[in-house]
């Protein structure tokens, strides 16, 4: 696909020989703002972690467009807050692509920097620590340093976690922003009614994708509920399964390749489930 900015190919992901992402296959179309969903243990986070490289595949592909710039943000429980540091260093990490670690920051970096903190609603705060921050404040320095990044890609792991509605609307206001100026964003989320009102596309994860496209068409009952179905019935032991040859599972939206139905080995085994609720 000429315009996409990630590629997945037939994608299994996983930690110590268990998958958690099975048999991803479509494209993220470049500019496109996209909604991570699932219950949790579905594989969102593994999957922004094999987006950036952290994970390598257990199979299949997963490519960013060559000269992509990106910016990863994970979750705030990943952090070390403890670390002694200002809020200006903090954000002013997102320039080490630039100017190395070890790089000195000209008059215009610095510029940068407090353009960057007005944006978020930090301006003041540059000599802060870190650890005296509230976990609104903590998120905003780190959309801050996002900015700073000026990346073409941007990956967002569960930010809308212990922040308090005006941050929440505020970090939303930034990603339309990112959004409208043609950036690829994605955005790990819980929250399905916040999907539902911000975001154009989602994604929907249950080890294996169940539904990808139009956010309102993703997030219909029926693809909730094969979720969920999904989900429970999974064998936390069982080894990646085999790809059904005889099935295809893809289908054209918007342009792009999108997998719209869990394997068939999921599919059995949630519809086993189901049935025997019902009993």
């Amino acid at each position: 696909m000429a315009d996409a900015c990630i590629t997945f190919r037939d994608l299994t992901l996983g930690y110590n020989s268990h998958p958690a992402v099975h048999h991803l296959s479509g494209a993220v179309r470049r500019g496109s703002l996209t909604a991570v969903v699932g219950s949790n243990g579905s594989g969102k986070s593994t999957l922004m972690k094999g987006v950036v490289g952290m994970l390598k595949p257990m199979a299949g592909s997963v490519a960013v467009t060559p000269g992509t710039r990106v910016a990863y943000l994970p979750q705030q429980s990943e952090l070390d807050r403890t670390f002694p540091a200002r809020v200006v260093d903090l954000v002013s990490l997102g320039l080490w692509p630039k100017r190395g670690l070890l790089g000195r920051h000209t008059a215009q970096d610095r510029k940068v920097v407090s353009e960057a903190l007005m944006a978020v609603g930090l301006e003041g705060f540059e000599q802060r620590p870190i650890d005296t921050l509230s976990g609104g404040q903590l998120q905003r320095a780190l959309f801050a340093r996002i900015l700073v990044q000026d990346a073409e890609l941007i990956l967002l792991d569960e930010p809308f976690n212990a922040i308090d509605a005006s941050t929440l609307t505020d970090l939303i206001a930034l990603i339309k922003r990112w959004h409208g100026e043609n950036r690829t964003v994605m955005v790990v989320v819980h929250d399905l009614d916040l999907v539902r009102t911000h975001f154009p596309e989602a994604l929907l994860l249950a080890r294996s994708p169940v539904a990808w496209g139009e956010a309102k068409a993703t997030l219909a009952p029926e693809n909730l509920l094969r979720a969920r179905q999904f989900h429970e019935a999974w064998d936390e032991n069982a080894p990646w399964c085999a790809t059904d040859d005889d099935h295809d599972h893809t289908h054209d939206h918007h342009g792009h390749e999108h997998l719209h139905h869990a394997h068939a080995h999921a599919h059995d085994e949630a519809g086993r489930a189901a049935r025997e609720k019902v009993a």
